[in-house]
């Protein structure tokens, strides 16, 4: 049995090599009673050496750190794909959508060119969607324009949120660095955070595109809570006990 200081530090070195742990991992880990788990989180987290979420702890460097692009889009490329089809079977005709600067809103993006819808508009935030769509003839692309993070291959900012203020969309698709039951959605970035509020704003629809690996992380910014989604597509790696608490909030999603 190992002492109290020395579980915490032993708690603290597991979460930063995972970057997260749930506390029943920990729990097994550390040989003692997921209530003493949770205790030493709430301690630990006070001491500002971890951040508690929703059934476990994430590493502080993991809420603040963001991969760029190239290196997320190389991730899970069969679980988006799949997250990707399913949305796009939920475009009708004559729609206008939103696509996020998001790895898997890029799959939608590829995938709207072999449809054929005739009148199918597409605003984006996005240098990557937009280079996908641009020789499109049978979609309108619009580009919204502002500050481009390079990390993110994405317009944000005040002069995104003015251009997406001028429109309304039937369905916004969105992407996400954490998505946790407790935390909400979340991302790194402020201007991120600000310009995916909008984007919601601005939709009949919203509609919360995750993969499994987002699943417990939490990240700097909040963007909203997971019961202002109209709709999560998730792929089947989804934790039961996390689809448990979706169906607990009444929130719909589907598993792709």
């Amino acid at each position: 049995m190992l002492f109290e200081e020395e579980r915490k530090r032993n708690i603290v070195l597991f979460v930063e090599k995972h970057a997260r742990g749930s506390v029943q991992e920990l729990s097994q880990a550390m040989g003692v009673s997921e209530s003493t788990v949770r205790r030493d989180l709430k301690e630990l987290e006070e001491a500002k050496l971890l951040k508690r979420t929703h059934g476990g702890a994430v590493s502080l460097q993991s809420v603040s750190f963001e991969a760029v692009y190239s290196d997320k889009a190389d991730r899970l490329q069969e679980e988006k794909q799949r997250i990707a089809q399913a949305a796009v079977d939920m475009i009708s005709e004559g729609d206008a959508i939103l696509l996020d600067g998001g790895t898997t809103t890029l799959q939608i993006a590829r995938m709207l060119q072999s449809k054929t819808f005739n009148h199918l508009k597409v605003i984006t935030n996005s240098i990557m969607a937009l280079n996908e769509l641009k020789d499109s003839r049978n979609i309108e692309v619009s580009v919204t324009g502002g500050l481009l993070r390079p990390d993110t291959m994405a317009f944000v900012g005040p002069m995104t949120e003015r251009s997406l203020e001028m429109v309304r969309v039937d369905i916004a698709f969105l992407g996400t660095n954490g998505l946790d039951l407790h935390d909400g959605i979340t991302t790194p970035n402020m201007l991120e955070a600000a310009t995916k509020r909008k984007m919601i704003a601005i939709a009949k629809q919203s509609i919360l595109l995750a993969d499994h690996s987002k699943i417990g992380q939490v990240s700097f910014c909040k963007v909203a809570d997971l019961a202002e989604m109209d709709h999560c597509i998730l792929d089947s790696g989804a934790t039961q006990d996390f689809l448990l608490g979706l169906a607990q909030r009444g929130i719909e999603y589907t598993l792709a």
